[in-house]
């Protein structure tokens, strides 16, 4: 699925980029490596294409107490062990320059945040790596700007590119999905993913900390979908409510299963295939 010959083609099924928000190992020791094999054992008897992510820096928190992560330098050797023993795609976000060059070495999908989707140098630093790069599309940009974007990736002559929805800024603390969003984008030729579990995030809406509403990521997950989303990303913990960082938007590990099913019979109806 994730192969440059294949990655563009419009008939490929649903896909799903999904895991913890970020590596809690120093204070859960095998817990991301755990989480790598359980959702990979969810994936494959659906025949559903999977990326595994995980954040080594949360550098986008509310606060300056929030819970980061272990940083890249010491994330690199349990990326390898996830590589080695799960043979799964990885996915992690990159958020200064010189995380860009280490990060390619180990990672399949280098992720550009929402805050730092439009910051030209690093946009074209990242897609100059050649891996593929989910651009998560900031809050405070239209659809039909995405172009704009793409254009600076595809200078690098990199066309390896997903383009993530996340939610508009909508008043304080709240985010809103605009699903005319999912046909505009994708007439750019690109993969068009959902961002189910931070677009109910309700940001800074937890006194210092962001909160979300859980409950509404299924049926945003199954609108979005129905509107065309390629793929979904979704972030997911055997207990939400202990993860250390976003535990109230993520939805519980045994819930993806049934949602992806949902999510994978909508997309054949959507796209006109009974298999």
């Amino acid at each position: 699925m994730f192969d440059k010959t294949s990655f563009y083609r419009q008939d490929l099924p649903l896909f799903l980029l999904a895991g913890p928000d970020v590596i809690e190992d120093e204070v859960r020791p095998g817990q991301t490596l755990d989480f790598a094999r359980r959702l990979k054992a969810i994936c494959e008897p659906l025949g559903l294409p999977f990326a595994f992510k995980v954040s080594y820096d949360k550098a986008n928190r509310t606060g300056l107490e929030s819970f980061r992560g272990p940083g890249l330098a010491a994330a690199m050797e349990l990326f390898r062990t996830i590589r080695r023993e799960v043979g799964v795609p990885l996915l992690s976000d990159v958020h200064r320059f010189e995380e860009i060059e280490p990060a390619a070495e180990v990672l399949d999908i280098l992720q550009i945040p929402a805050f730092l989707s439009r910051q030209t140098d690093f946009v074209v630093e990242v897609a100059r790596t050649g891996r593929i790069v989910n651009w998560k599309k900031g809050q405070f940009i239209g659809p039909r700007d995405v172009e704009h974007a793409i254009n600076k990736m595809v200078s690098t002559g990199n066309e390896r590119i997903i383009v993530t929805e996340r939610g508009y800024s909508f008043g304080y603390n709240n985010l809103v999905v605009d699903m005319r969003g999912f046909s505009i984008m994708r007439e750019f030729g690109y993969p068009v993913v959902m961002d189910a579990t931070h677009s109910v995030q309700l940001p800074s809406g937890g006194g210092g900390k962001s909160a979300g509403e859980r409950e509404f990521v299924a049926p945003l997950a199954q609108a979005a979908v129905a509107a065309g989303a390629d793929g979904v990303f979704m972030e997911t913990h055997a207990d939400p409510e202990q993860a250390l960082c976003d535990g109230p938007n993520m939805i519980p590990m045994d819930q993806v299963s049934a949602l992806m099913q949902r999510l994978q019979a909508i997309h054949r109806i959507v796209r006109g295939s009974a298999a």
